[in-house]
């Protein structure tokens, strides 16, 4: 066998890549990563335990480190998230292999629970999936922006 076919089957099923490794971004690139993106791919427990991923559109407070979610309260991501408050919010970057995921509790917040008396409720019984955020990662390809 040559040397080159030994080479070819030990990389059998891999990609090669002559380009800059991915690296971990800094908790400001991670900020506007985030702030910079209004769709992101929400990850909730399921019973059996396995994720259960939708495309959400959502608001990041750099700030406060909270995620703002609005959706439905018949929605399977918020029946899972009252039983199971760990969520993880995946947001792309400008390429494939750029990402931010913030990670945390949920806290499902319902403005129909504090309407007054004769208040009717919005009509879809939308409620508010708050995420405190405890954790922030993702890699980009290139250089580190300045922070």
């Amino acid at each position: 066998m040559s040397e080159h076919a030994a080479t070819e089957s030990d990389t059998a099923g891999t990609t090669r890549n002559d380009g800059p490794a991915p690296r971990a971004l800094t908790d400001g690139e991670l900020s506007r990563l985030l702030s910079g993106q209004r769709f992101g791919v929400l990850a909730s427990v399921r019973s059996t335990g396995h994720p259960h991923l939708s495309t959400v559109l959502y608001d990041w407070n750099a700030e406060e480190r909270v995620l703002r979610v609005s959706s439905t309260a018949d929605r399977l991501k918020v029946r899972q998230l009252r039983r199971d408050p760990r969520a993880s919010l995946h947001v792309g970057g400008p390429d494939v292999w750029s990402f931010a995921v913030a990670e945390g509790e949920a806290e499902i917040v319902d403005p129909a629970a504090g309407a007054g008396p004769g208040e009717q409720p919005l009509p879809d019984r939308r409620v508010v999936i708050l995420i405190k955020v405890s954790r922030l990662y993702g890699t980009a390809l290139g250089v580190p922006a300045q922070d």
